[in-house]
């Protein structure tokens, strides 16, 4: 509970003194009494006072010499002379040294509560006017120091950083930004994004994700030419706690050399893979007539070395096809033959074709494809790398007498293929590499398992390429299942029209 305000009475009449004192005190204020000057200074040098009621005449220290002590000791004390004397030149002297008003004498009682009320009114209002200015100021310190902290790391950063408010205009850049962009002198804030940017495709992208605040994505990512460099542009609404559009974050990033070391490596291992598939063709051919026997009997030892060497030149084989695969997708120099397909059909035939393999390691294959499926519009032998490579490592990685099962099934939008097996299981910690070229669960009880680690990313890659999307889910000891979403026929019909 708060302290009720600290009043001092100061007047040489006894009288005069007590009659404040009572009435004061009547309506709940602390009051305290002097009867001089030098008795009032040593009260207020004590402190704690709100307001002080000062007689003009006394002796020893008079009236407009306390109210200067008092004005420069404390002036947020209020202090209201009472004179039976008061003069224009008394009230103006007065209020030079601070005094808040005058209360000439005789007075009542109401003319003593009206003017000490508004005296504690105009502290209450001037302490919290100050309060205000001070956190305010505060504020702007602690505004000034955070963009100052904010302007440095952005000017640090090697990657550029654009920022622009709701409608679209420059509300902060770094110079980073304006290298990238290959801006010679810096934009003036405020001027439209379209006018600062020559890459139209970011202006575009910038203005779509403003303009369109109902189906904004989480960030946008984009590659663009800037002269010699190629930018990843990633754009990011910025909203408020309802959901309103406050402005774009935009991040420029240069790929150029990566691009570069992407297409190098690509080429590389394209150059290398062709190199190597003429003679891995020529041993195969080789140690296949061997082992058909046109150079003569074999004995039972020489048989089992040239079948483990057959092995091993196909495991290269389907590594150099791999790779090949792989290089193609990356560079987009995949040929494509677009056309609906009958998923029923094309899954239909790749389960005949591994359904030898299967039954050589003791798998049965299982498919639920239920009629009036819709078409899916893709490369045939897309689809069939995708099935291939999911159902095949369903077999590799299987248990004796275990079980693939292939469901495809109408998710509107999606038509969903799914891949389930009774197999071995994926750890938890490995899954979000599962994806990754050359990644391969290290596990004993699959060492002596070939394969390249390149199966799955094809297949994602694979996947994404028609704008659609794969899942991985998987328990140890009981199996894995793997899903494609891949938009059919309809939705694509739909968005042309």
């Amino acid at each position: 509970m708060s302290q009720p305000p600290r009043i001092l009475v100061i007047d040489d009449e006894p009288g005069m003194r007590e009659g404040c004192r009572r009435t004061l005190a009547h309506e709940g204020y602390q009051v305290g009494t002097a009867a001089d000057g030098e008795e009032a200074w040593r009260l207020v040098q004590a402190g704690g006072w709100d307001l002080a009621l000062v007689d003009i005449r006394m002796p020893g220290i008079g009236g407009i010499e306390l109210l200067e002590r008092i004005q420069s000791f404390d002036p947020d004390i209020v202090c209201i002379v009472i004179s039976g004397y008061a003069t224009l030149d008394t009230a103006m002297q007065a209020a030079k040294r601070g005094a808040y008003d005058i209360l000439p004498k005789p007075f009542t009682t109401d003319d003593l509560l009206l003017v000490v009320r508004r005296g504690l009114e105009h502290r209450t209002l001037v302490l919290e006017a100050r309060r205000l200015r001070e956190a305010r100021e505060r504020e702007l310190l602690l505004l000034a120091e955070e963009r100052s902290r904010l302007h440095t790391v952005l000017d640090c950063l090697a990657d550029g950083v654009l920022v622009s408010n709701r409608e679209g205009r420059l509300a902060l850049f770094n110079p980073a930004a304006l290298q990238l962009l290959g801006l010679a002198r810096p934009p003036a804030i405020g001027t439209p994004v379209g006018e600062v940017l020559a890459q139209e495709g970011l202006a575009n992208l910038i203005a779509t994700i403003a303009r369109e605040p109902g189906s904004r994505p989480a960030i946008v990512a984009r590659e663009l030419a800037s002269g010699e460099r190629t930018l990843l542009a990633s754009v990011a609404p910025v909203v408020d706690e309802k959901g309103q559009l406050l402005g774009t974050v935009t991040l420029l990033r240069d790929i150029t050399a990566a691009k570069t070391l992407d297409r190098l490596k690509s080429q590389f291992v394209s150059m290398t893979s062709h190199e190597l598939r003429t003679p891995l063709a020529a041993v195969e051919t080789y140690l296949g007539t061997l082992l058909e026997g046109f150079a003569g009997d074999l004995t039972p030892e020489q048989r089992t070395i040239l079948e483990r060497c057959s092995q091993r030149v196909q495991a290269l084989v389907n590594l150099v096809d791999d790779l090949l695969d792989m290089s193609r997708l990356e560079s987009g120099r995949v040929e494509r033959q677009i056309a609906a397909l009958d998923v029923a059909q094309v899954a239909g035939e790749v389960l005949d074709l591994l359904r030898p393999t299967a039954e050589e390691r003791g798998v049965s294959l299982h498919a639920e494809l239920p009629a009036g499926l819709p078409a899916v519009e893709m490369d045939r032998e897309d689809l069939v790398r995708i099935l291939t490579n999911l159902l095949g490592n369903a077999i590799k990685y299987n248990r004796p007498q275990g079980s693939v099962t292939l469901r495809a099934r109408d998710e509107g939008y999606y038509l969903r293929l799914e891949v389930e097996d009774t197999g071995l299981g994926i750890p938890r910690e490995a899954l979000p590499q599962l994806f990754s070229e050359f990644f391969r669960v290290k596990r004993p009880e699959t060492q002596h398992i070939t394969g390249t680690g390149l199966g799955l990313a094809i297949v994602k890659r694979t996947v994404e390429y028609y704008k659609g999307r794969v899942e991985v889910a998987s328990e140890l000891g009981v199996g894995s299942t793997f899903t494609v979403y891949l938009p059919h026929r309809s939705t694509a019909d739909a968005g042309r029209s």
